[in-house]
C-alpha cells in the first residue's frame, strides 16, 4: 500500500457532580515521529486553559504533555488535533530464523538497541508471567520454529479464539481472566500477546494509536466513532520491530497510526491524572480518523 495523510481527532471530556478545586493531568497524545510517519500538524486544546503546561519525553521516547490547572472547573476538555503522513512499513523479514535464536540473542544484549528491547521481555503490573499464556502460546512455538511464523500464529490464534466485546473486560481485566472467558477488547489481546511472548523470552511492547475503519458498504464515514486502537510489536534482531495486530489478526500498515508505546497499557494511557474535589465523574471520548 503507498503512503496515506489522515486527519485525525481525539476529544476527551469529563464532567463532574462537583467543582474539581485542583487538576493535575498527563496526555499521550502526539502521535509519534518515525521513518515511516510524519506529524505534519498537531495541536492540543485544553479547557479550561491549564495554570502550568509543559511537555516532555518519557524513557520510552513518548511525548507526554502535563498540565495543572488550580481554579474550580465542573467539565475538563481535551482536544487534539493532527495531520499525519504513513508509509508502508519496512518489509518482513523473509530469512528464517528460530524463535529460540531470538531469544537467545536478545539475552546476550551486546548492541545497545538489544537492551532496550531486553527491558521488554520483562513481566509488568498489567502482564506478569502467566502459566496460562505459556500454555496457551506452547502449540505456535516448536522447537526450532521460524520466528516469523510463530508470532504470526499466535496472533492469528487470538485473532481466531477471542470475541470482541467491549462490555466484557476494564482496563485493570488480568490477562488470566481473559484467557478463562475468551473475550476483551484491543487492549485485552494486545496484553494477552504480550504475555505469550514475554514467557517464550522473546521481547514485544503495547502500541497505542488509531487505525482508520472502514464504514459498512454504501454509508457514509461517520464523524467521532473512531476509536483509539491498541496492538503488538515483536522484535528481531537485525530487523527491529515487527507490528503485530491480534484484534483484527493482520500485520500494521498504512492505516496504523502510531502515538505511543511502552511495557503495557499503563504506560501510554492517553489521558491520566489526579483531582481534588469533582465527585463523581462522567468520561466521553470521541476520535475521527478521516483520510486527508
Amino acid at each position: 500500500m503507498s503512503g496515506t495523510r489522515y486527519s485525525v481527532e481525539h476529544e476527551t471530556l469529563y464532567h463532574y457532580t462537583s467543582a474539581v478545586v485542583q487538576s493535575w493531568q498527563l496526555a499521550h497524545l502526539t502521535p509519534r515521529q518515525l521513518p515511516w510517519q510524519r506529524l505534519l500538524r498537531h495541536s492540543l486544546h485544553i479547557d479550561p486553559q491549564p495554570d502550568e503546561r509543559h511537555e516532555a519525553i518519557d524513557s520510552f521516547g513518548n511525548t507526554v504533555v502535563h498540565f495543572g490547572l488550580h481554579g474550580a472547573h465542573r467539565s475538563l476538555r481535551v482536544r487534539m488535533q493532527c495531520l499525519v503522513d504513513v508509509d508502508p512499513r519496512p518489509p518482513r523479514p523473509f530469512a528464517d530464523e528460530p524463535w529460540e535464536c531470538v531469544r537467545e540473542a536478545v539475552r546476550q544484549a551486546a548492541p545497545s538497541h538489544d537492551l532496550v528491547a531486553a527491558r521488554m521481555s520483562e513481566p509488568t503490573p498489567l502482564v506478569p508471567l502467566s502459566l496460562a499464556a505459556h500454555a496457551y502460546a506452547a502449540p505456535h512455538f516448536a522447537v526450532g520454529r521460524d520466528w516469523m511464523q510463530a508470532v504470526d500464529a499466535l496472533m492469528h490464534a487470538i485473532h481466531r479464539d477471542f470475541e470482541f466485546d467491549p462490555e466484557a473486560t476494564t482496563t485493570s481485566t488480568a490477562v488470566d481472566e481473559v484467557l478463562q472467558h475468551r473475550r476483551g477488547v484491543c487492549q485485552d489481546f494486545a496484553h494477552l500477546m504480550l504475555a505469550c511472548l514475554r514467557t517464550y523470552g522473546l521481547p514485544a511492547r503495547y502500541v497505542s494509536g488509531y487505525l482508520l475503519t472502514e464504514p459498512p458498504p454504501g454509508q457514509p464515514r461517520l464523524i467521532g466513532v473512531d476509536a483509539s486502537h491498541a496492538w503488538v510489536a515483536a522484535y528481531l534482531p537485525q530487523r527491529g520491530w515487527v507490528e503485530f495486530d491480534p484484534t483484527n489478526g493482520q500485520l500494521a500498515d498504512t492505516r496504523y497510526i502510531t502515538l505511543a508505546w511502552g511495557a503495557d497499557f499503563a504506560d501510554v494511557v492517553p489521558m491520566r491524572g489526579v483531582i481534588l474535589g469533582g465527585g463523581e465523574q462522567k468520561l466521553d471520548v470521541a476520535v475521527s480518523v478521516l483520510p486527508a
